[in-house]
């Protein structure tokens, strides 16, 4: 990785972010979805998720996770609508990839959404980092 000074978070460009921290990468249909870099460094140490059944229905910003840091709990939503077609039971004995990886072994489901055009109303990665003042 790098250059990591922690003063800049990561927010990789080719995703899409939400105003409640998550960020959703696009495969066809399917999102998946999981925390951005800002949101597992302002949580710091993350030490239980509470995860959601494959095959959940979910409603725009739905809730569907809670995650525990020695911080506080924080609920996650889903951006948009849509079935859950995986869920990452990694995290149920390593909740910490979320901190190490949270755009890769840290994600945390995936969902078949019932409208992908939806997602051209999220964020953009420069949308995001205007937002969190980076």
């Amino acid at each position: 990785m790098g250059m990591n000074g922690k003063t800049m978070s990561e927010i990789p460009a080719e995703l899409y972010y939400t105003k409640e921290h998550e960020w959703i990468r696009m495969d066809g249909d399917i999102a998946t979805i999981g925390i951005t870099d800002h949101a597992q460094d302002a949580l710091t140490d993350i030490v239980y998720i509470e995860l959601p059944q494959e095959g959940d229905v979910l409603d725009d910003m739905g809730e569907f996770a809670i995650v525990e840091s020695v911080k506080s709990a924080s609920p996650i939503f889903a951006p948009l609508a849509g079935e859950l077609t995986a869920v990452n039971i990694d995290l149920e004995d390593a909740p910490e990839l979320m901190n190490s990886s949270p755009y890769g072994d840290g994600w945390i489901v995936k969902m078949r959404l019932s409208n992908p055009d939806a997602v051209s109303g999220l964020m953009s990665a420069d949308d995001y980092r205007s937002m969190i003042g980076e």
